[in-house]
């Protein structure tokens, strides 16, 4: 904590010393709606705010839009990252970049926290519901990572108006949906919000097993990331906080255990020993005209060998199906977080909380044991099988080639495999920033990252004037996608900076005037994009820029005109 002090201190100034505080233990709420978190109903719809712009505009050549709602119309307003951002104005020197700055750190906070309350059967239990942004429904991996953003500021709260509680309601949230909906990825308002559920159009004509309820769940593409994304926000609040005692207090540990039999259900392979093809836990078919949004062999998917210690995931941080089932990024994560909750769930289980539902030790202690060595063999896999050799690439410095080793993307087990990368997160690319490496000087890593961002070595490598970035299926050719720019950014270690440099410039000069962070942009045209109001997009940018204060101050000193 005193660390983490010393690093704000200049930035954020003076607080009132109240905002410095822990609240008192919040007290029982008998109407869980009491906490409800909705703006007035003159506040515009963010969907259509977003496509236009408005004043006071930059000072720089973009004359960036200012894209924050009224703070009336603000779904949680934070002293402390409003404090941030306001000081962050003398660090900032290029107008632009501090536009969209400002504009974008805050956006979860200002548009996308949708209600924040109580479960209705437990007073003490929060809940938090989170949009992804444009579509009104909560997705497990984006909502950790929208609350990711704001991690640096993460400390202990009992306050129901603290990032804490915020934190402690959507893993409390991602509990219940998970132990409704283990293979789903994204997920309808609780009944406590009073909001009405979502309709999906795309997802009328899915058939999908195990069968789901629209009226629970938005959509159930099968993500190993989802379950690994659950993982991430139990351990970073953990890591941030200490606070072992609200792991064991609702249904957290019951949900751990759903997430640890569905990662084990989903390693099941194509074929038994014997040929005969074995039953899939999970199947999905969807009537489409886009490849990517259904499973081949009527819902199975691409075969995958036994034997490999991966689990399967039959779709892709960006929601485009997998070609081959071992996603070697998603892996990665989850074989990451695994470890961390391992631990968690050993100090649950050796620290009973008082008034909690009972947890048998042996019971904790096994979860943690076998999240733990699940955690090693998902390592050792990776290593066996997911590391290929390929023809170093030749560049104007090399006259020979030799061969590198480098991560797949994807795998099959049987020999098969795919390049390139996810322009979503998780991907091989934001491995560092999940810290499945110690460091981004790995030399498997290296590589990896020179061909997914090298010059006719990644299918979906989208390159023009405009932006030059990872892209994919999803958006398809031609738009690269600005999150993968920003991991880029903050997984380079370019001694003259000037990757960072020339990557920052692109996306400053890239949001067609409106000042925030887009799903996709053309790489030839920054009118053209998809998504308005991309909440974890934004919240990355910002993340981003406090990444760059601490590791390299002086590039935000730099113009980017």
């Amino acid at each position: 904590m005193k660390a983490l002090t010393n690093i704000l201190t200049p930035i954020l100034g003076l607080l009132p010393h109240t905002a410095r505080q822990s609240s008192p233990e919040p007290q029982p709420q008998p109407q869980p709606q009491a906490a409800q978190v909705q703006p007035p109903s003159s506040c515009p719809d963010y969907s259509t705010y977003a496509k236009t712009r408005h004043p006071p505009y930059s000072s720089g050549r973009h004359s960036l839009s200012y894209q924050r709602p009224p703070p009336s119309c603000r779904t949680f307003n934070s002293c402390i990252i409003e404090s941030f951002i306001t000081n962050m104005s003398s660090v900032i020197t290029d107008p632009d970049l501090y536009r969209l700055f400002q504009n974008t750190y805050p956006n979860t906070l200002d548009t996308a926290i949708k209600w924040h309350g109580v479960a209705a059967n437990n007073s003490a239990e929060e809940l938090t519901f989170i949009i992804t942004g444009d579509i009104n429904a909560m997705w497990l991996r984006d909502s950790a990572n929208q609350l990711a953003s704001y991690l640096p500021f993460l400390t202990p709260d009992s306050s129901r108006d603290s990032l804490a509680s915020l934190y402690r309601g959507v893993i409390n949230l991602q509990s219940r949906y998970l132990l409704t909906s283990p293979y789903c990825n994204s997920f309808q308002p609780p009944p406590e919000s009073g909001i009405p559920p979502a309709t999906n159009s795309a997802a009328s004509s899915d058939t999908v097993f195990p069968p789901y309820d629209p009226a629970k769940v938005f959509e159930c593409k099968y993500e190993l990331d989802s379950l690994a994304s659950f993982l991430q926000i139990s351990a970073q609040y953990h890591s941030a906080t200490n606070d072992t005692s609200f792991f064991g207090r609702f249904q957290w540990l019951d949900a751990v255990q759903i997430v640890l039999d569905t990662a084990q259900k989903m390693m099941t392979p194509t074929y038994g020993p014997d040929g005969k093809v074995l039953d899939s836990p999970y199947t999905f078919t969807r009537m489409t005209t886009r490849t990517t949004e259904t499973l081949a062999n009527d819902g199975l998917g691409s075969p995958v060998a036994r034997d490999t210690g991966l689990i399967r995931s039959a779709f892709r941080p960006s929601d485009d199906s997998t070609i081959f089932q071992f996603l070697i990024p998603s892996n990665m994560m989850f074989a990451k977080y695994a470890g961390d909750v391992a631990s968690i769930v050993h100090a649950v289980a050796s620290t009973p909380v008082p008034g909690a539902a009972e947890v048998q030790p042996p019971v904790g202690f096994k979860l943690s044991k076998e999240l733990s060595n699940l955690s090693s063999s998902l390592r050792a896999a990776i290593a066996k099988h997911g590391i290929i050799t390929l023809p170093m690439t030749l560049d104007s410095d090399t006259t020979t080639a030799t061969d590198e080793k480098m991560y797949a993307y994807e795998i099959d087990g049987f020999g098969s495999f795919s390049l390139g990368d996810d322009a979503n997160m998780p991907s091989l690319l934001s491995a560092p920033l999940f810290h499945y490496h110690l460091s981004a000087a790995d030399a498997v890593y290296r590589s990896t990252r020179r061909r997914i961002l090298g010059n006719n070595t990644n299918p979906y490598m989208m390159r023009g004037p405009v932006l030059n970035a990872v892209g994919g299926p999803h958006a398809g050719p031609g738009m690269g996608w600005p999150m993968a720019s920003i991991v880029r950014i903050m997984t380079s270690e370019d001694d003259d900076e000037e990757e960072i440099f020339g990557t920052l410039k692109e996306l400053v000069a890239g949001t067609d005037g409106l000042g925030l962070i887009h799903e996709s942009v053309s790489s030839w045209d920054s009118r053209k994009w998809t998504r308005e109001w991309f909440s974890w997009a934004n919240g990355l940018f910002g993340q981003m820029i406090w990444d760059l204060w601490k590791r390299k101050p002086e590039l935000l000193k730099r113009s980017y005109q």
